[in-house]
């Protein structure tokens, strides 16, 4: 038996904006500012090293912390944000032996989201890689894969989340088994991918991002896209490339802000705010209906992108 078969059905909260609405948002051909990197800022917070940050999402001493980031980010121009449960599947999680808690811990996250976004942001449930590779490269399983997924995903659409947002995949395979995974326990909300690309132009697997778009579109995904990597210039190729290959696309860049120094013991990222400011004007000349950051971008950062962008700040209430 497919171990997705002993989960229970669909969730049943419904979404706060209708995805048709979170849908017409995306295609509508005006720039749309996605938040930027939690785990920077949480880390500036007090998170420590080898700390799961989807604990924090629970605990009453952080749970105000996790809300001041999206706060901030919304404050700052950003009209989606993302959970804090990149790394919230239980396989992820039995790391820190919190894989029997995924579904509370991503329900959390969901309900904390939404109350920094209100009526008016969109809240993505954020989904990152398990940190295994799929067989035959790996240990995990395909069916396995999905189950993983499917106990965050399920946990992301109870707590009320408008999307789900599949990220820095460097698999087809696993993408396309998140995606499946979303489609069983929640089919009633829009799905979003993206994939991780290196210096070389391809995925950790030898992707590159003409056959990822090619593949993702003919999943029906909402959007898809490149986010991670080592800077805006691999976004900015990642993302051409992609319009090229898959025309009607919807699109979403959110890149790292550069390749990080250590000054003191202390990561220093090379893009400052004005830099992203000037990558997204780029990035959405070449075909991003989405543009927001991801590791070491700020609050900063994300007000730079959404004034080039000339995209109006909201008021979360």
């Amino acid at each position: 038996m497919d171990p997705l078969d002993a989960l229970p059905g669909p969730a049943t909260a419904p979404p706060t904006i209708a995805p048709s609405a979170f849908l017409a948002m995306l295609a509508d051909g005006q720039p749309v500012v996605a938040d930027g990197a939690m785990g920077t800022l949480l880390m500036a917070a007090g998170l420590t090293p080898g700390e799961a940050p989807e604990s924090w999402n629970l605990r009453a001493d952080t749970r105000d912390r996790v809300r001041a980031v999206h706060d901030a980010y919304i404050r700052a121009g950003a009209r989606i944000v993302l959970t804090n449960t990149f790394g919230g599947s239980p396989v992820r999680l039995r790391t820190h032996g919190l894989a029997d808690r995924s579904g509370e811990l991503n329900r959390a996250a969901a309900g904390i989201a939404r109350e920094a976004a209100g009526r008016h942001g969109i809240v993505a449930g954020s989904m990152g890689p398990l940190g295994e590779l799929l067989a035959p490269f790996g240990t995990i399983e395909a069916h396995d894969a999905r189950a993983a997924f499917a106990v965050q995903a399920k946990g992301l659409a109870d707590g009320g989340v408008d999307a789900i947002w599949i990220e820095t995949m460097a698999s087809l395979e696993e993408a396309t088994a998140a995606v499946d995974a979303v489609r069983q326990v929640a089919p009633g909300l829009p799905i979003v991918v993206t994939m991780t690309f290196d210096s070389h132009g391809r995925t950790m697997m030898g992707t590159t991002p003409a056959a990822a778009a090619t593949t993702l579109s003919t999943l029906g995904v909402a959007a898809i896209g490149a986010n991670c990597g080592n800077g805006p210039d691999e976004i900015e190729t990642a993302i051409a490339a992609m319009r090229l290959a898959v025309p009607g696309a919807v699109l979403v860049a959110k890149g790292n802000a550069g390749v990080p120094r250590l000054e003191g013991g202390v990561p220093v990222w090379d893009m400052t705010p004005d830099g992203a400011g000037r990558h997204a004007v780029r990035v959405r000349a070449l075909g991003a209906a989405v543009v927001g950051g991801c590791c070491g971008t700020t609050p900063a950062h994300i007000a730079a992108i959404a004034d080039a962008l000339g995209a109006p700040r909201r008021d979360a209430s």
